[in-house]
């Protein structure tokens, strides 16, 4: 038997889904979402799994690739929900079972019996725990993080919360703070063990010759930063090698820099069309080559705070030894950078200081790990 809240909350959505058909309609003719909203919102080549799985859930690409080693353990009998493009293509590196998680209203049969559910980060569905539980599986949530900035907004819903937590069993967080958090939003059964995306270093796949000089990497950079970066830059200061975070973007950022170039002594060139760092501009415009990158740069502005995006994952560049610059709006990535030292958190106009001023900044460093160990552990009892 479902509550009056289960019914009332599907039902909900249900009105929700049927008034946002026609623009669900208009986004699948985009390129970016022709597969992604047919699969999510009309079920269309998005099967149910084989049951008696070990469903891992996550979001998106970063998050996919954090749980990769641990999905590694149980390949055989894995299955992988993400809701986005990046999320899929990277979950397909890892097994062919994979799907995009349907809207909320189709779970409840969708979903069928697994053994056990883990579900990465924020990813708090109600409808998922509820129906998931329902079919016999056992739901964990990993690496359970509530930012400063979010808290606020989880206190406000916290009766909503309170309903999702009781259809998890066991919670790992990243910090004691987190745990205390958690657990005021009604989670049981939490258990600290540190940030999971700690518990494989960084690896590369490619050894890229170093130019000579400073290299300066711009790298996961959103809409209005690589204004913001080349208005910064100088020659002198070293290459400049820009990185978006999104691949749709790389037209446009292309245009962008062929305009701020023009009338100035500088080169430039895409990567796509000559792999090398010849220039003293280069815009990487090909996938799955940042870890390379960063390997090889001395200096990594990283993109995603200086807008309001909530900054980018530090401890890549930390690994390999870069100097980190990043804007102030890192409240998605706190837990991170807490996990490394010496990084400059700057004001948007004091960018253009600190790349003239490189030589003096100093080289980040790892200071914490995290274990998945405990999650294994927790996943094979009910194996």
């Amino acid at each position: 038997m479902l509550s009056l809240f289960s019914i009332f909350y599907y039902l909900l959505l249900s009105v929700i889904y049927i008034l946002a058909i026609p623009y669900l309609i208009f986004k699948s003719k985009g390129s970016k979402y022709k597969k992604a909203i047919p699969a999510k919102f009309f079920l269309n080549n998005n099967s149910k799994f084989k049951e008696n799985g070990i469903w891992f859930h996550s979001c998106s690409m970063g998050e996919t690739k954090a749980i990769k080693p641990l999905i590694e353990n149980y390949k055989h009998s894995a299955n992988i929900s993400v809701i986005t493009n990046t999320g899929f293509d990277e979950a397909l590196s890892i097994t062919s079972n994979v799907r995009y998680l349907p809207f909320e209203i189709f779970l409840p049969f969708w979903i069928n019996k697994q053994k056990v559910l883990v579900v990465m980060e924020a990813e708090l569905w109600y409808m998922l725990f509820l129906f998931a539980k329902k079919k016999g599986a056992k739901t964990f949530l990993i690496n359970a993080r509530i930012s400063d900035k979010s808290y606020k907004s989880y206190k406000m819903f916290s009766f909503f919360y309170r309903k999702i937590f009781k259809n998890i069993d066991k919670v790992f967080a990243q910090s004691d703070v987190d745990k205390k958090r958690l657990e005021e939003l009604g989670a049981s059964n939490v258990e600290v063990i540190g940030n999971i995306k700690l518990a494989q270093l960084p690896t590369k796949k490619l050894d890229l010759p170093k130019p000579a000089g400073l290299l300066i990497t711009a790298a996961s950079t959103h809409e209005n930063e690589e204004a913001l970066i080349l208005n910064s830059y100088k020659k002198q200061q070293g290459k400049l090698v820009i990185v978006p975070r999104h691949p749709e973007r790389f037209h446009k950022v292309d245009l962008l820099i062929n305009e701020y170039i023009k009338n100035k002594n500088i080169s430039y060139h895409r990567y796509s069309l000559k792999e090398d760092f010849d220039s003293d501009i280069i815009l990487v415009d090909k996938m799955g080559i940042l870890n390379d990158i960063y390997a090889i740069s001395d200096v990594v502005v990283l993109g995603g705070a200086f807008e309001k995006i909530g900054g980018h994952n530090p401890i890549e560049p930390a690994f390999f030894s870069c100097k980190i610059i990043s804007g102030k709006n890192i409240f998605n990535q706190k837990s991170l950078f807490d996990c490394i030292k010496n990084y400059y958190l700057i004001e948007n106009d004091e960018l253009e200081d600190y790349l003239d001023n490189i030589k003096n900044l100093e080289s980040a460093i790892l200071t914490k790990a995290g274990s998945m160990e405990p999650i294994i552990k927790e996943i094979n009892k009910w194996l």
